[in-house]
């Protein structure tokens, strides 16, 4: 199935984000205190539900902090809590909920329903601003685009979605960012770039998982999504990457609606109405004829696909941008966060999901190396050894089977065994798959994540490691050579050339030779002639 042929390289990770100032400190650091403030007042910066798990001596501080909770930490379930107060934090604490709320398997499903009301279920802005943003952003009239314009049926962090139709009949969804967003968007961030600071002088140990550079990854993210114009390009190029991988052997497993670029501006997105039931609806699982195994195969196999075959994938998959429809149909929306591999990422990740696959556990180790995600000092047999005692009791279980928090904290113990620094270049990547696993297992508590994958992955591997993929990257190199070749031979200039040309005598017995053996030529051209000529 093809294997790192070449002499293993250590690679030297590319340059982190470059981290930005505290643009006002003294706001970051007093915006700090109040979300750790409105986190106690909510009883959700330390929940009276964790306090018995604690050590002895933690839990006179987690009594401490609990008691400034007020009456919103009195009641309801800690997911409910944890959400009402994140939604207080504003857009970048909202984000952070949504991806927990993936997580059922690790926080449990009561706590992630409760947190799911953050995707898309936040308390709408009113109708009347929203069509002031629309007027200001297209600069037309909201009734010179669309015959009708609805109330909002879905409101997230950063925007809201309207129902309208256009003059030819089509229904859409008019996107429009709140308000004031994006200086909540760049307080919040102001305020995460001083706590990563503080967290990397304070605590050690979090210093190799590089907390600046994942800010700063994050917040490039947020500040993409803001351009309603960049999200209108990014859906374009993501349709036309799952209906290429629709027409290739295995499928899309996912589709996207159509951009109407005549509603398009800074703060305004205009897509086609997304068909099927949004799967944060309790309705959409119910659907008659739904097979729920096959949807949550298709969502992690077009995650795959994208960024595998593509090099690009959406990076937000939560329930909330996914769609649902009869037999297993997926409809993704909310395209602001794109995530990009280049070839060498996608190598990694294709050899290293392969190497589980196949339990070659030195094969992942030293992709792991040649990538350089662990430092070259340590041993390469003592990674496999590590890799092993983590993959070996998951591998072909259900996920119900499966403690994926106690899995996790293993793998995090493993990367601090052998000094491993988070990879700025691969947060969304990393973010994207724990998403997706978790609304796989939302929709199929059994589903087995390994059987979904194994068919986008063997054939990437087949199609780019296996024999015909290095004859072909043989002859590219060949070919590739011959061209530099050639070109340095066309940028020298010819050199000059002298011919010196010396006379001298033949020896004697040479010129009888030659002499004998065109007298002897002659001889046999005439004999061969001569009854041509004699007729």
């Amino acid at each position: 199935m093809g294997d790192l042929t070449s002499r293993m390289v250590i690679g030297t990770p590319p340059p982190a984000p470059l981290a930005e100032p505290v643009r006002d400190p003294w706001g970051a650091s007093w915006r700090l205190i109040g979300w750790g403030w409105v986190l106690a007042r909510h009883d959700a910066l330390i929940p009276r539900e964790v306090t018995p798990l604690l050590p002895t001596w933690a839990r006179p501080i987690a009594g401490f902090v609990q008691m400034f909770s007020g009456r919103e930490g009195r009641s309801g379930r800690p997911g409910q809590r944890v959400g009402q107060a994140f939604e207080h934090l504003g857009p970048v604490a909202i984000k952070l909920g949504q991806v927990l709320a993936t997580r059922a398997d690790i926080f449990g499903t009561q706590f992630a329903s409760d947190l799911g009301r953050l995707k898309d279920r936040l308390p709408p802005f009113p109708i009347e601003e929203a069509r002031r943003e629309v007027e200001r952003s297209l600069g037309r009239s909201v009734e010179s685009l669309f015959i009708d314009f609805g109330e909002p049926v879905a409101a997230a962090s950063l925007a809201q979605a309207h129902p309208a139709w256009l003059a030819d009949g089509r229904k859409v969804a008019v996107k429009i960012l709140r308000p004031g967003v994006e200086r909540k968007v760049a307080r919040g961030l102001d305020a995460m770039r001083l706590a990563a600071r503080v967290v990397y002088r304070l605590v050690p140990a979090a210093r190799r998982l590089e907390p600046s550079a994942f800010v700063e990854t994050i917040a490039r993210a947020l500040q993409l999504e803001l351009d309603m114009r960049l999200e209108a390009a990014a859906a374009s190029e993501m349709g036309d990457v799952m209906r290429k991988a629709a027409s290739e052997e295995g499928g899309g497993h996912m589709t996207a609606p159509a951009v109407v670029w005549d509603g398009v501006g800074r703060r305004v997105l205009t897509l086609e109405w997304a068909t099927g039931l949004p799967m944060t609806d309790p309705a959409a699982a119910q659907q008659p004829g739904l097979d729920k195994n096959a949807l949550a195969d298709n969502v992690v196999r077009a995650f795959l696909v994208q960024a595998l075959d593509h090099g690009a994938f959406h990076a937000d998959l939560h329930e909330g941008n996914l769609f649902a429809s009869a037999p297993a149909e997926v409809m993704a929306v909310d395209f602001g966060i794109v995530g990009r591999l280049g070839p060498a990422e996608r190598r990694y990740l294709a050899e290293i999901l392969w190497g589980f696959l196949s339990r070659d556990y030195d094969r992942i180790a030293r992709v792991h190396f040649e990538a350089g995600y662990v430092p070259p000092q340590h041993s390469v047999q003592a990674f496999a050894q590590a890799l092993r005692a983590v993959g070996e009791p998951v591998i072909g279980k259900q996920a119900s089977q499966v403690s994926m928090g106690r899995l996790l904290g293993q793998l995090f113990e493993i990367t601090a065994l052998f000094d491993m620094h988070l990879r700025p270049e691969l947060i969304l990547l990393q973010k994207t798959m724990v998403s997706v696993e978790g609304v796989a297992r939302r929709l199929n508590p059994d589903h087995d994540l390994w059987a979904a994958a194994r068919p986008v992955v063997e054939r990437w591997i087949r199609r780019e490691l296996g024999p015909q993929a290095q004859i072909k990257e043989t002859l590219d190199e060949l070919i590739g050579a011959l061209r530099a070749v050639a070109r340095k031979v066309q940028e020298e200039p010819a050199a000059p050339t002298t011919v010196i040309v010396e006379r001298g005598r033949a020896p004697a017995w040479m010129v009888a030779a030659v002499t004998t053996a065109v007298l002897a030529s002659g001889a046999a051209l005439l004999l061969s002639l001569w009854p041509a000529i004699l007729g």
